[in-house]
């Protein structure tokens, strides 16, 4: 029985919970991007309305928003799930933040395959690890409002007397 008491403090440390959920909405991510690019959007170049998008941003595009997904449901309902934010808000500000995300990851993203040269397989989850922590901070603060101070009176009473 004492095996079990490590990792249940490993599961109450909110920053572990965060790493999980963000860790499964990448790979949800990373995945996704493969197949896209790989094996549904052979093409190097798509004509959408009036633009001309390559393929490497389509598959981004597609794959971002289904790791945005799975990582908003994990995120809600296993790492700040103590938000008293109607669920609708927390939605709108995560989406609202990985919004922002999207277009620092596809800068990242561009920077490194035409800058660089990376194959964008290898660029897309650099781009992603290069913006991971801000995002913490940002959903916690934000996206869920928590604030130090709620942090910090968990921490007093963590039994929520």
């Amino acid at each position: 029985m004492a095996n079990l008491h490590p990792g249940k403090k490993l599961l109450d440390n909110q920053v572990i919970r965060f790493v999980f959920s963000a860790g499964l909405g990448f790979l949800v991510d990373i995945s996704a991007f493969y197949l896209f690019y790989h094996n549904l959007l052979v093409e190097k170049q798509y004509h959408i309305f009036f633009l001309t998008v390559r393929n490497y941003s389509l598959s981004f595009s597609i794959s971002f928003f289904l790791g945005v997904m799975v990582n908003f449901l994990i995120t809600r309902y296993f790492v700040f799930s103590e938000s008293q934010l109607p669920p609708y808000k927390q939605f709108f500000r995560f989406v609202s933040v990985a919004f922002i995300g999207y277009f620092a990851n596809l800068g990242v993203l561009k920077l490194f395959i035409q800058s660089f040269q990376m194959n964008p397989v290898i660029a897309r989850p650099a781009a992603a690890l290069s913006l991971f922590f801000v995002s913490y901070f940002v959903h916690k603060f934000f996206s869920f409002s928590l604030s130090l101070r709620h942090h910090a009176s968990e921490r007093s009473n963590p039994a929520g007397n």
